[in-house]
This record gives C-alpha cells, sequence and structure tokens, in this order.
C-alpha cells in the first residue's frame, strides 16, 4: 500500500471503556509475525493504540489527526499542512521553536507530515522519555500559541516549500496538473501544499478556527510503540489528556467524485532537458477488495527492472530514461499513476503507444502462477519488512486506524495478497486501466532563456 507523506522540515530523506485486543498472527511465506495492540478510548474520544516491544530501550510517540488536505475548501487550500508548520511555534509551556530542542537534548528525533487525509506529529525517543513526549503533545494539542509574528514568518517559510516542491520542480509541477484534472469535484484535487493565492490569503484567525474544529481529542489518535509497561503509558496518557475538552464533530467530506467518460490531457511547459509523462487512473478507496489486484498489477507493470514497462520502454525500445508509480491508496477513491521519462530521439507519444500496449496485455494475457507469486510476495514481503522498528509499526497502525478506520484490517494485508488470482489482475486492469478513465499530463522541455533577456 503506497503512502507519502510532506515533511515539514529535512532530516537525513480513543476512556468510555477499555478495549484490549487480542493477538493477531498471521502466516506468509516469510515466516510469522505478530504483536499485541492495545485499544483504548478516553471519555473525551481520544483513541490510543498501545504496542509493547522490549527489544530496544525506545519508544516511538505518535499523534494522528484525522484531517488534511482533503478537509479544506477553496479559498484555504493548504491550511492543514500550514498549521503543521504552526505547531511547533509555541504553547503555554512551551516556547517557539523549543519543542524539537527538547526533544533533541533528550535524545530523540521528531518531525511531522501532512497528506490527504491525516496530519501526524511524531518523536522516537529513549523509553524513560515516555512522560516528556505526552506533556510535549499534549500541551500543544490544548494550547497552542501562535503570534502574528510567527504566522506571518512561517507563511514565507511555507510559500518557499510551495515554490522548490511544485512551482519550481518538474514532476512535482506535473503531479499538481494530474491531481487538478483528475479530481474535479473531490477536494483532493488540490496539492497539500495548497494554491499559492491561498496560502498568501489564510489569516491567523483561520488558522486558529481549524486548529480547534480538527485538534480535538476525539479526532486524534496517539500510537506509542516501543518499551514500555501498558499500564503505566496509560497513567501518564490520564495525567495529560484527561481534562482536554472533545469538540463537536467535524465536518465529514460528502462529495462524491463523478465518473470520468472520457481522456483528460494537459501539458506543462517547463525548462527541462527531456520529455516525460505521467498517466493516472481513477481507483477505489484504500481497503477495497480491488485494491489488492491492482497492487500487484503495478508490481508486474512497472516495479523492478523485471516488470514489463521497465523491460519494454528501457531495455527493449530503450525509449525511456526511467519508469515509476504507484497504486495510491487513500481514504476515499484513490489514484493509479504511471510516470514515465522520454529518452532523447525519442517522443512522449512512443511511450506512451508502448505503455498501453504492455498494459493491454495484462487485460488479455493473464500472467503466469511463476509471475504472479513473485509479485505476491514480494508485496508481502515489503509489509512484513515494514513492521520492523517501533516508529514502522506505529505508522501502519495509526495510518489503518485514523485513515482506513481499524488498525486490525492491516493484519488481514498478506492474506488478501496472497489470495489474488491471474484473473483478478486481468479483471482490474479491464476496469480501471481503461482509456475513459485515463489522465495524461505530459512534460513539454523548454530552453532556458538566454543570458540577459
Amino acid at each position: 500500500m503506497f503512502r507519502i507523506g510532506s515533511t515539514r522540515k529535512s532530516v537525513g530523506s480513543k476512556f468510555l471503556f477499555p478495549i484490549f485486543l487480542t493477538i493477531f498472527l498471521f502466516s506468509s511465506s516469510w515466516g510469522e509475525v505478530f504483536f499485541e495492540v492495545g485499544k483504548h478510548v478516553l471519555d473525551n474520544g481520544l483513541t490510543v493504540l498501545t504496542i509493547e516491544d522490549h527489544s530496544t530501550p525506545a519508544i516511538s510517540y505518535q499523534v494522528w489527526y484525522h484531517v488534511g488536505s482533503k478537509n479544506e475548501r477553496p479559498g484555504l487550500t493548504g491550511i492543514s499542512h500550514f498549521l503543521e508548520h504552526l505547531m511547533f511555534k509555541g504553547s503555554e509551556n512551551v516556547k517557539a521553536e523549543e519543542h524539537s530542542k527538547i526533544i533533541q537534548a533528550n535524545g530523540g528525533v521528531d518531525n511531522a507530515w501532512t497528506w490527504l487525509d491525516n496530519t501526524t506529529f511524531w518523536e522516537n525517543l529513549p523509553s524513560d522519555k515516555l512522560d516528556l513526549a505526552a506533556f510535549l503533545e499534549s500541551d500543544r494539542q490544548r494550547s497552542l500559541s501562535i503570534s502574528q509574528e510567527s504566522f506571518d514568518s512561517e507563511k514565507e517559510v511555507v510559500k518557499e516549500e510551495r515554490r522548490w516542491r511544485t512551482d519550481n520542480d518538474l514532476y512535482g509541477a506535473m503531479f499538481e496538473q494530474l491531481q487538478n484534472l483528475l479530481w474535479v469535484a473531490h477536494p483532493y484535487h488540490w496539492e497539500v501544499i495548497g494554491f499559492m493565492s491561498d496560502i498568501e490569503a489564510i489569516t491567523l484567525e483561520d488558522v486558529r478556527e481549524h486548529y480547534r474544529r480538527y485538534y480535538a481529542p476525539n479526532n486524534a489518535t496517539v500510537v506509542i510503540s516501543g518499551d514500555f509497561k501498558t499500564e503505566e503509558a496509560l497513567n501518564v496518557i490520564h495525567k495529560y489528556y484527561d481534562d482536554m475538552p472533545s469538540q463537536p464533530p467535524p465536518p465529514s467530506v460528502t462529495t462524491v467524485e463523478p465518473e470520468q467518460l472520457g481522456e483528460r490531457r494537459a501539458d506543462v511547459h517547463k525548462i527541462a532537458q527531456l520529455p516525460s509523462f505521467i498517466v493516472g487512473y481513477h481507483i477505489p478507496e484504500g481497503g477495497h477488495p480491488d485494491i489488492y489486484p491492482l497492487e500487484v498489477a503495478a508490481r508486474i507493470l512497472f516495479t523492478g527492472q523485471s516488470s514489463h514497462v521497465y523491460q519494454r520502454l528501457i531495455y527493449q525500445d530503450q525509449i525511456a530514461t526511467f519508469v515509476d508509480g504507484a497504486a495510491l491508496t487513500v481514504e476515499d477513491p484513490g489514484l493509479f499513476y504511471i510516470l514515465v521519462g522520454i529518452q532523447s530521439g525519442h517522443t512522449t507519444e512512443e511511450g506512451e503507444k508502448a505503455l498501453y500496449e504492455e498494459i493491454d496485455k495484462l487485460k488479455s494475457e493473464p500472467v503466469t502462477e511463476k509471475e504472479l507469486q513473485k509479485a505476491k510476495n514480494q508485496l508481502e514481503a515489503e509489509f512484513i519488512f515494514d513492521l520492523e522498528s517501533n516508529s514502522d509499526k506505529g505508522e501502519w497502525v495509526g495510518y489503518y486506524e485514523t485513515v482506513l478506520g481499524d488498525y486490525s484490517i492491516m493484519f488481514e494485508e498478506p492474506a488478501k495478497y496472497q489470495a489474488v488470482t491471474a484473473e483478478d489482475v486481468v479483471r482490474v486492469c479491464k476496469k480501471y486501466l481503461d482509456k475513459k478513465n485515463r489522465t495524461v499530463v505530459t512534460l513539454i522541455p523548454e530552453a532556458p532563456p538566454e543570458p540577459g533577456t
């Protein structure tokens, strides 16, 4: 399952009643993976997920807010990401820019990221610093303090981030055009960073209202993973979060993207040496049964040097410099995309023709059992290897609970991958990788301006 987070800064890359869920165990061709997850809900609606792992004296403390760019509206796009930045600008008991310094002084690292459906803050610390992490996160959740000066200064930082991530980045600009064109009604239409005019227009009061509405305990999940005892951790959580008041549930996103009835195209003209193109298709939401054969199809088509598109476009026809892509699975219907860089002396038309021919083969010629099993094993292995560290476990559990509604379904993933058949791959390719459902963005290279012009 493909997920992306936009980090705030560069780093070297819910108790109405207690519920303690049973051990989840699954078998796979790679052995067995199991860990116990405790789920606890405070009276104010805060969800707490605990994962004990005493193998190393460290913890990962994560706070997941169920708000992302999807929860914005025209005129306020980018406000979720902007607020993420401002969460480091001080609270009642922590001065501006001190949060990260305190974490670092105590042997830890921290960061944050905003995506389409969530905003996440995390600290990785020695295990005896759990109280510190809970204090810091709860303090800024209940008493964020932003001066007009800090707000104005950080707005310039966000605008500059918009420039280097999107405006001045070839593939950032292409992906924004793809989002704008593929989703015409649903708020996935805009990038997480937001439109520049909206960033400029957002006010301090806009941000404060967004904070009050979405950073309530009943819209948040705390995930603690690592070397701790659950009973002691819950005592810490009660100490810092029990008096935090809940808020009315935030409004849900009800807009449903209408069916796409024909191919859509756009060109992006940028200073570049070589052309490229990106192709996107609407696919279902994360957790939908068709997601699993679509991920297998993505693996077979363009993941790795043995993939069909890689072999055809790079080795056989030698018309591409790289091939990339993913099945982007999110809370609402998502995106299957392929990005292709074109070799000098060739055209995007050649690349598209070869790409669509390889997709059509998957629609008419079921893959061999050997190739199918290889793709499924690779997906399963990646999933399992992604659960090695405290932070990785916390991130997967937090993602499934916050975005997909139930962390426990993550333990069903390996079996769902293994249940995919060659016929399933043919079926989903026919259903979703169809010309009427296709959106194409082409990068048209432009020469840099002459000196002095």
